[in-house]
């Protein structure tokens, strides 16, 4: 099969195995459970690293106004296709500094996709499931800063931060401290997790929960501090695979037992 024909099928397959992922009947309902504590109607949220739009959906049904930011242009034409006109899209990413840099496209597996070249070599080397993962294209993004999104579209009540290996590099855009927000974490590479908790703590103060890869429910029945999520990381994060934590302002009325 010529390379450019491969390509195209490896993309096809990527975003429909996507599709099924990340929108299967019955998921946005657990989505939303899961955001409506950190959702502010009318306010601003962050989807950083869209993909196909399912947390973006998911802001947008809680009342909030969505500015979601997905580089790869194929997955942000199904973005905006899936979550509606309304959803303020931009095609970049988001780094430490205004510019641009190269991100690593995996097209038979777009969702991992990344920014971070040492994360993706470390990724292979200590995470099985990756190993058989190939990042052959290459494509220049513009980057924006979370500091210059709050400066046009104002203070969000949420950010959501999936960039495979980037989070930390993301939240070094971020010189104040936001209400609530969530960043991926990745076996092999939990370093990444314990520098964002890092910075936040220089932010404010906030405390911690957990999400199992892709279940819609906290797995903490209280919420941890930065120090004790900080040694979680550090023991090995209960062996899970990946997951997000999910860092909220001491004040936080997701606090107060919402999920129980």
């Amino acid at each position: 099969m010529p390379s450019r024909l491969l390509h195209q099928f490896s993309s096809a397959f990527g975003i429909a195995r996507s599709l099924v992922i990340y929108w299967r009947p019955g998921r946005q309902p657990g989505l939303q459970a899961l955001y409506r504590p950190f959702i502010t109607p009318g306010a601003p949220a962050f989807d950083i690293g869209a993909h196909l739009g399912d947390r973006s959906a998911a802001f947008q049904a809680l009342g909030a106004r969505v500015v979601a930011l997905e580089p790869q242009p194929g997955l942000a034409r199904w973005c905006k296709r899936m979550v509606g006109q309304q959803l303020t899209l931009l095609p970049m990413a988001a780094g430490p500094a205004l510019g641009t840099a190269p991100i690593a496209i995996s097209p038979s597996n777009p969702t991992v996709s990344t920014l971070a070249d040492d994360w993706r070599t470390q990724v292979t080397q200590h995470n099985a499931g990756f190993a058989s993962v190939s990042w052959n294209t290459r494509l220049s993004v513009e980057v924006t800063t979370l500091d210059a999104l709050i400066a046009t579209y104002g203070l969000p009540c949420f950010i959501k931060i999936d960039v495979e290996g980037f989070e930390a590099e993301v939240l070094a855009g971020l010189s104040q401290p936001v209400p609530a927000l969530s960043f991926e974490f990745v076996a092999g590479t939990l370093d990444v997790g314990q520098a964002c908790i890092e910075h936040l703590r220089h932010l404010g103060d906030y405390r911690f929960n957990v999400v199992e890869g892709e279940q819609r429910v906290l797995r903490w029945s209280e919420w941890k501090t930065a120090e004790q999520t900080d040694a979680w990381l550090a023991a090995g994060a209960d062996h899970l695979g990946s997951g997000d934590i999910y860092a909220c302002q001491t004040h936080h009325s997701a606090l107060t037992g919402a999920y129980d």
